[in-house]
């Protein structure tokens, strides 16, 4: 089969960051005047989710001497629903993967399953939070706001979400999971946030922004009471400043990784389309169109997670075998999603997947194909792109190219190298493994 050259790109993006992320938690908790609500003595659950956000070890570690500097006794708490299996050990797992150890942050960290009942909406939702934050004198929320995988709004991923769905532990995330599929998400979150704000000692939230390239952009602090205020506003920045694929259409998207570290569902939808909210959606248009998406393996720090899989149309045998299957459907199942782990057409090399992809694009030959590959949804500043998309009139960002063209290659196993950093489709540093595939 004839496969199209490669081009590397790099995207332009705007990009707002933060120098001292440090001294930004400072400056974002400073106006709130805590210590006239957190006393000496009082003990301050935070909460610590299961996103890969940028800085977040420092993050915490910067709330939490802020709290010990007020004369509070902080602690962490997992608040990632049904993520890391579904249990306590499995949820500590995931904070220390990602650097959030008792030792650097300088508070213990406080796992359990374990929930309370905290009453009910005026819609009758049984609200549930987590026992340790229960059991705190103070709670800080701390989140990143950013465009939900699956639904929109002018509130999707953020405080609201953790208050909801990160401090209900597995209990809550499937009772909620189960109501989202009959009530719209906006007021569900809403009303279940309003109930945990007014039975909790919610003190503060923090809200994290991140820019294009995967850095810390903004960090702000709210009272709760402006939780839902601040996390609009924030949202509003959050998209703006959200990264994109350089073609709105192409006809097969590769995908190096997908992990819930990267994004909820794998990959972020935001990013390469295919987000549920919009299927019956007929006034939105301006999302991604990959007619064909091929994930190649799961990154290291989902620990087998793959939730997300199902909305791809082609992976390798290779990352189902690495596959934690138990967590992927505990996970898919308590967000009511069942369909996000659907195993795709598998295959046991890249060559064979490409070519069965390329086979069922349409009337173009494969030689003519649309391919865009990317290491993840969170790093995509660098695109490898085929010769035919720097003609495609889809253009959706300004971008400029890198190097030469360069033809598409497999190592001696029919697989794509690795991806790094120095040229299209692994070129340099592939070594005398690359072979030239068929032009």
């Amino acid at each position: 089969m004839g496969y199209p050259k490669l081009f590397r790109v790099r995207q332009k993006f705007d990009r707002p960051r933060l120098e001292d992320v440090g001294a930004a938690v400072r400056a974002a908790l400073e106006p709130l005047d805590l210590g006239s609500t957190i006393r000496p003595g009082q003990t301050v659950a935070l909460t610590a989710g299961s996103r890969g956000i940028a800085n977040i070890p420092t993050i915490l570690k910067s709330v939490v001497e802020y709290v010990k500097k007020l004369g509070g006794k902080p602690f962490l708490v997992p608040a990632m629903g049904s993520h890391g299996g579904g249990t306590a050990e499995g949820q500590r797992h995931v904070l220390e993967s990602y650097g959030i150890t008792e030792a650097f942050v300088g508070a213990p960290i406080r796992a359990s399953m374990e929930v309370v009942s905290m009453g009910t909406t005026p819609e009758g939702f049984t609200v549930v939070l987590d026992r340790h934050a229960s059991e705190a004198d103070h709670i800080g929320v701390v989140a990143r706001i950013k465009p939900h995988t699956g639904y929109h709004g002018p509130i999707e991923s953020g405080l609201m979400k953790m208050l909801m769905i990160g401090l209900g532990k597995h209990a809550g995330a499937l009772a909620y999971h189960r109501i989202l599929l009959e009530y719209p998400f906006d007021q569900v979150v809403r009303s279940v946030g309003k109930v945990v704000k007014a039975s909790s000692p919610i003190a503060f939230g923090v809200g994290i922004v991140e820019n294009a390239y995967d850095e810390t952009c903004r960090i702000d602090a709210a009272r709760p009471a402006d939780f839902e205020k601040k996390e609009e506003e924030l949202l509003v920045l959050a998209k703006q400043w959200m990264a994109k694929l350089p073609l709105s259409k192409a006809d097969l998207l590769i995908i190096d990784e997908i992990g819930k570290d990267i994004s909820g569902s794998g990959m972020d939808t935001n990013i390469v389309g295919r987000k549920r909210a919009f299927r019956t959606d007929n006034s939105v248009t301006n999302q991604p169109q990959m007619m064909r998406i091929f994930v190649r393996g799961l990154s290291e720090r989902t620990h087998g997670n793959a939730a997300g899989i199902g909305l791809a149309d082609f992976t390798t045998t290779r990352l189902v075998k690495a596959m934690n299957y138990q967590a992927t459907i505990i996970n898919c199942l308590t967000a009511g999603y069942p369909e996000g782990a659907n195993l795709p057409v598998h295959m046991e090399t890249d060559r064979e997947v490409i070519d069965a992809a390329l086979a069922i694009i349409g009337t173009r030959m494969p030689e003519e194909a649309r391919i865009l590959r990317i290491r993840n949804t969170l790093l995509v500043e660098e695109v490898e792109v085929s010769g035919p998309c720097l003609d495609d009139p889809h253009r959706a960002t300004d971008f400029e190219v890198i190097n030469s063209a360069q033809p598409l290659m497999f190592d001696a196993q029919g697989n794509l190298p690795p991806w790094n950093h120095n040229g299209a489709n692994g070129h340099k540093g592939a070594g005398a493994k690359a072979q030239v595939a068929h032009t």
